[in-house]
């Protein structure tokens, strides 16, 4: 098999992932469970941003740390890019009712591709390490710990005050409010925004076994066991 026709796939399935969470990113989940507003913590964009991890450990899985690492710098160029023309984009077209400033989206995408770019290879690093262990345990962990990274990184570059030198602070997300919207602890909303974030990634995580496990078993010999 040559190294395009065994590259491309990945490539392609981290693109679609990509596109599509920057896309959702943009639009609250609507609904309420019990006291939790889920407009106020989520936005569609959490629940198919995981499935990055899962196109990453697939192809470690397959084809070994080397190919997956450069699938990561595929969708880490794709995730720059997509931060920075994809709300404009949607703008224009009236699919969201706000604009956002040059200057915010270049702190989005220093945020969006630092945290991908780190996140996805301490999974690569993770899962290779346990990769000739229990076969859940390399993608699992990887994942986690991963998930773990990119959501810290994101929200505390993206939003946190202490990152102003990267660009403009975002004045919403640094209002104090109840934690998680109904906690008595206050905290800035950004920082409730990353546990509902982080809450489904976990999820995700897990719930990804069952592709992952369907797709692997179809390798009998995977280039790297």
């Amino acid at each position: 098999m040559k190294f395009s026709s065994a590259y491309l796939p990945f490539v392609a399935a981290m693109a679609l992932v990509v596109v599509a969470s920057n896309i959702l990113v943009q639009f609250p989940v609507a609904g309420q469970i019990g006291a939790f507003s889920l407009a106020d913590l989520l936005t569609w964009g959490a629940f198919t941003y995981p499935f990055a991890f899962l196109v990453t450990d697939l192809a470690n899985r397959r084809y070994g740390p080397e190919m997956a690492r450069r699938v990561v710098f595929a969708g880490f160029m794709l995730a720059v890019v997509c931060s920075v023309l994809v709300p404009p984009l949607m703008f224009r077209y009236g699919l969201i009712g706000f604009d956002t400033a040059a200057d915010r989206l270049a702190r989005i995408a220093i945020a969006s591709g630092s945290a991908f770019l780190l996140a996805q290879l301490l999974d690569i690093t993770v899962f290779n390490r346990l990769r000739r262990q229990s076969w859940w345990r390399a993608p699992v962990i990887g994942s986690l710990a991963g998930s773990v990274l990119d959501t810290a990184m994101f929200f505390i570059v993206a939003f946190s005050a202490a990152f102003a030198f990267v660009g403009p602070d975002d004045a919403f997300a640094l209002e104090a409010a109840p934690l998680l919207g109904v906690l008595p602890v206050e905290a800035a909303r950004w920082m409730s925004w990353a546990l509902g974030d982080l809450a489904v990634k976990l999820l995700i995580a897990i719930f990804a076994l069952i592709p992952y496990r369907l797709i692997a078993a179809r390798w009998s010999q995977p280039a790297l066991a």
